[in-house]
């Protein structure tokens, strides 16, 4: 699994996960723009996961990469959100979160906000169309690939652990290029 680079620098550094190709940097390419590089830059402090409903895929990709963040040593706020959400969690999500000992989210699918996007560092995008949102502060990475939760379950969930597993690998390993 490859995370794509880009370059620059981070006042404050956050991720923000989109779409299919990851991407992981300092500068969120243009909406709809895929970065061609690899790297992350600094320490990761706020990331925020998007897909279009809430209620799904930025909630499995969220429950996963807190608990796997907070094992490995990172210190990160981690969040989800909609482009256009839907009133409630997925029963599905809810109930497999909750079998595999993750907690549930209580609180509905939220709208994703110009606030959300100016204090990620980092924004997933799973599969979200951005072009009403503003341009996010910190990196943007495009997950579009995975599969719809509600056709194909456990691809969709198989894909979405890969995606965070190498992602939080490549947040460790920056983490620890870091330190002095």
């Amino acid at each position: 699994m490859n995370l794509a680079r880009t370059t620059g620098t981070f006042t404050s550094i956050a991720f923000l996960a989109v779409g299919a190709v990851g991407a992981v940097g300092a500068a969120a390419p243009a909406h709809g723009a895929r970065s061609q590089e690899s790297r992350v830059s600094g320490s990761v402090r706020h990331v925020l996961f998007m897909c279009p409903h809430g209620a799904a895929k930025s909630v499995l990709a969220s429950a996963y990469f807190e608990r796997l963040a907070k094992e490995r040593g990172l210190n990160v706020r981690v969040q989800s959100a909609g482009t256009e959400p839907d009133a409630a969690i997925a029963p599905a999500v809810a109930a497999h979160l909750q079998g595999q000992g993750y907690t549930t989210p209580t609180t509905p699918p939220r709208k994703a906000t110009a606030e959300d996007l100016a204090h990620a560092d980092l924004v997933i995008s799973l599969g979200c169309d951005l072009a009403g949102l503003p341009r996010p502060r910190g990196a943007l990475l495009q997950w579009d690939d995975i599969p719809s939760p509600s056709a194909e379950f456990d691809r969709a969930d198989e894909a979405i652990r890969a995606r965070v597993i190498a992602l939080v690998d490549e947040l460790v390993r920056q983490a620890a290029l870091a330190k002095p």
